[in-house]
């Protein structure tokens, strides 16, 4: 092959790499944009249905999401899932807590399920000066508000369990810092209980039809550190959220043995 025939073939790839690249920049420059930030409104899947959750009973266990139907076979093994570090005084709390997840699990009881584990919303309205985030959950729908307009956290209203959220911007980084959080979730599953001194910082950030989503939960009073979520990366869908159905708590078929309920939020 000739020199002037390599040199043609290496400048047409440079050029259709030329013309990707700016392709690409252009598309994420053309995302909507709010308070020049780009738009996070939008239905987001993140791996846990953005329809109805329903739980499905798996032997002596309750599985809440990723469930296979029973059909398939017997349980898979459960994953071992993220967990806070605690101090040494608090372990044997957390392990009783554990043990008798089914029967203490507040998510079980048809409470909601408290912030970071409630992950990333199913769905954001993103307008100037404030976000809103929707959940749908095996608890029922959900909501937060987060104004972005630089006021500070609410002193008129007493704790609860999402909390008083916040948000911020850095570059085109949502930052949402949630507190006033009451006692009564947990951080995530196997009784990773949580003083109302909690504080949560959670990050998004949109990548062009990827929602970026991660958690950080501090609570030094129990926590030997502060214990950072794996990032969760959600896409946009077109399949719109409807409300949930009623929370029942004998639709969840707790007459168990008390073992553990495979929950991978």
């Amino acid at each position: 092959m000739s020199a002037a025939r390599n040199s043609w073939i290496t400048a047409g790839i440079a050029a259709i790499g030329a013309t990707m690249f700016s392709f690409l920049a252009q598309a994420q420059q053309e995302l909507p944009s709010v308070d020049g930030h780009p738009s996070l409104s939008g239905t987001w899947y993140n791996g846990d249905g953005v329809l109805h959750i329903r739980p499905v009973r798996r032997g002596a266990s309750i599985c809440i999401s990723g469930c296979a139907d029973e059909a398939e076979g017997p349980a898979p093994a459960r994953v071992p899932a993220e967990r806070p570090s605690y101090k040494p005084e608090f372990l044997a709390k957390v392990r009783d807590l554990d043990e008798r997840q089914v029967e203490e699990d507040p998510a079980l009881r048809c409470y909601p399920p408290g912030v970071p584990r409630i992950g990333p919303p199913d769905k954001i309205v993103h307008i100037p000066g404030q976000v809103v985030f929707l959940y749908n959950d095996i608890t029922g729908s959900h909501f937060r508000t987060v104004p972005t307009d630089g006021r500070g956290h609410r002193t008129d209203i007493g704790p609860s369990y999402l909390g008083d959220a916040i948000g911020r911007w850095e570059g085109d980084t949502l930052v949402v810092e949630t507190v006033n959080f009451n006692e009564d979730t947990w951080l995530t599953d196997d009784g990773t209980f949580h003083t109302a001194d909690l504080r949560v910082v959670e990050r998004l950030w949109r990548e062009g039809d990827e929602l970026h989503y991660q958690a950080t939960a501090y609570d030094p009073a129990v926590l030997t550190e502060p214990w950072a979520k794996q990032v969760r990366v959600a896409t946009l869908t077109d399949r719109e959220l409807v409300p949930a159905p009623p929370c029942i708590e004998r639709d969840l078929d707790l007459i168990v043995d008390g073992s553990h309920h495979d929950n991978r939020r």
